[in-house]
């Protein structure tokens, strides 16, 4: 029997929603985790790669580093606030250190447009030098190539990042434990409505910008005060809500949050309005999830505020044993509503 046979019946091709790919596949929702879950583990998957973690932590020579690789289409490139280079970095930077890691190196490789104006290229590149020397870290390694004009939009950035962690830190989105409290480090869906505003020519009496920036120094501050952070997390493509749910999923636990706690600015709550967008499915590229013993959670708040990225942080909510692998929101009038994970695409290619 041949091997294309042999492997027709030990891989059948799994039941999907849509026999093609769409841009929701993309989004961090609901068609995300379809595709993680019977496409790439069915494969790839091993004790690591199911944790699912932002990051992957691993030993080698008695020595723990965190590793992680992440690839940016944002469309448009330049946005108010930032542009796609520094977003590469910062991005990459944030997923290491969320695992309570240092960043130490990254990979950086660009796909490159035939026709991409050198003056922008430049103007991008020089914007991740920015970016790395802020961080405190360095490019090591990087490839370029170069496709035909219309094959990709302008250029695309995949970098990849190594950090190190320490023997006293164990971060993991599996850890939470009830009574738990839920810290947000400031306001939400800055970074999504930036980019939305300008694709849809939208216009304000305050402008709003992208919070893109790397989180290692607040994270560095944060462990500081407390080695026992349970987990961290970026609320990137799929915003604070989806966040949320992988947590609640990854630890089997309840997950209670507080609309009236939960930070908006005023013009980025319009623009979702305007929208018909829900901030809390918006991507944030400068925030920080952090779920902390409730003994630990006004210290390490207090800390988090003397930071230039974390002087609005907030307590959002609790971790409970109630509506396991679910996430409840209570709000304004004290009504709670269950807070699902997306299944289709609000904002396609935001990071």
């Amino acid at each position: 029997m041949s091997i294309d046979i042999i492997n027709s019946f030990s891989c059948p091709l799994p039941k999907m929603d849509y026999n093609t790919i769409q841009l929701a596949h993309g989004a961090g929702g609901r068609l995300s985790a379809e595709l993680i879950d019977k496409i790439f583990l069915p494969c790839f998957g091993n004790e690591t790669l199911n944790l699912l973690e932002d990051q992957a932590s691993l030993e080698i020579s008695n020595n723990r580093i965190a590793f992680t690789t992440d690839s940016f289409v944002v469309n448009p490139v330049f946005f108010p606030g930032g542009n796609i280079g520094e977003l590469a970095i910062n991005g990459t930077v944030n997923d290491i250190c969320m695992s309570g890691a240092e960043a130490k190196y990254l990979s950086v490789a660009f796909i490159l447009e035939e026709g991409l104006n050198i003056e922008e290229l430049h103007t991008i590149v020089i914007s991740m030098k920015n970016a790395i020397d802020k961080a405190g870290i360095q490019i090591v390694t990087g490839d370029t190539k170069v496709v035909n004009k219309g094959a990709c939009d302008k250029l695309f950035i995949n970098t990849s990042g190594i950090g190190v962690i320490k023997e006293d830190i164990h971060l993991s989105a599996a850890n939470l434990q009830p009574g738990d409290k839920i810290l947000l480090s400031g306001t939400i869906a800055d970074h999504g409505m930036a980019v939305m505003t300008v694709r849809e020519g939208l216009s304000f009496r305050s402008k709003i910008l992208s919070d893109t920036a790397a989180l290692n120094g607040l994270v560095k501050d944060m462990l500081s005060v407390s080695k026992n952070i349970r987990a961290m997390r970026d609320p990137t493509r799929g915003g604070l809500a989806t966040t949320l749910n992988e947590l609640a999923k990854s630890s089997k636990v309840g997950i209670h949050i507080f609309q009236k706690t939960i930070p908006v600015r005023e013009e980025v709550n319009s623009a979702c309005e305007i929208l018909g967008i829900d901030p809390l499915y918006v991507a944030n590229e400068g925030k920080l999830i952090a779920i902390v013993p409730a003994k630990a959670a006004d210290k390490i708040l207090d800390k988090m505020k003397k930071n230039e990225f974390g002087k609005n942080a907030c307590i959002i909510g609790e971790v409970t044993k109630e509506h396991a692998s679910m996430v409840i929101m209570e709000n304004e009038l004290g009504v709670d509503r269950v807070i699902d994970v997306p299944t289709g695409e609000q904002l396609p290619r935001i990071c």
